[in-house]
């Protein structure tokens, strides 16, 4: 299973971007002063476009560790997992790799000062765009939220042409389109744990995937 990795900072304190306003008049965007953070750990499937988030704080190794436990959980049926990824301190540290290893979870290295290869990346730019820009959120818990929920409920063919492996100029264009047959992942989560039986959230994942059968839980 080959997947883009990569993180991406939100701020309450909002990005700013072109907006339209009143002639004449300058556009002004709220704030309140506080700029809490958080950080979304995001993977997505180069040839499904199966996306799954989750929310640390820091990009620290403790942090990158806990996405990788949470996203071998999400993929629990899954062979090795190869992530395309670029060489954060967070993925490079010898106790990640070492957790890495024991998860069956294989990193590939992408080249340095290249982010225009990780389709990833590419999703966050479009994400912040879209949910972030010109506003500040209620709360920095509700941005990561709503931030979540926007990738995971976009539909494929709108995953795809926003991460830019729609584009004829995808550099893994040919490789996503006889690439091996999917292990369809347990859950799409954003904070890291499954979805308790019953809950909103599962019955959100059967309807994205009505021909999935949840396997028992381990004995």
């Amino acid at each position: 299973m080959l997947l883009f990795t990569d993180w991406t900072l939100l701020r309450l304190f909002p990005p700013l971007r072109a907006m339209w306003a009143a002639i004449g008049t300058q556009a002004k965007v709220a704030i309140t002063g506080q700029n809490a953070k958080r950080v979304l750990f995001g993977t997505i499937n180069v040839r499904t476009t199966h996306r799954t988030v989750f929310i640390g704080r820091s990009v620290g190794t403790r942090d990158v560790q806990a996405f990788l436990l949470a996203l071998r959980r999400a993929y629990r049926r899954a062979g090795t997992i190869w992530l395309l990824a670029d060489r954060a301190s967070g993925h490079t540290a010898a106790a990640t790799l070492a957790l890495a290893k024991e998860l069956r979870i294989e990193f590939v290295w992408l080249p340095k000062q290249w982010p225009e290869l990780n389709a990833m990346d590419q999703l966050w730019k479009e994400l912040k765009r879209d949910v972030a820009a010109n506003r500040q959120a209620a709360s920095i818990d509700n941005l990561a939220e709503r931030a979540c929920q926007w990738v995971l409920n976009l539909t494929s063919s709108q995953a795809r042409r926003k991460s830019g492996m729609a584009s004829s100029k995808f550099w893994l264009r040919s490789l996503s389109q006889h690439i091996w047959q999917p292990t369809w992942p347990q859950a799409a989560f954003s904070r890291g744990s499954l979805p308790p039986p019953n809950s909103r959230d599962e019955r959100c994942w059967r309807q994205r995937h009505p021909g999935y059968e949840k396997p028992p839980a381990p004995g």
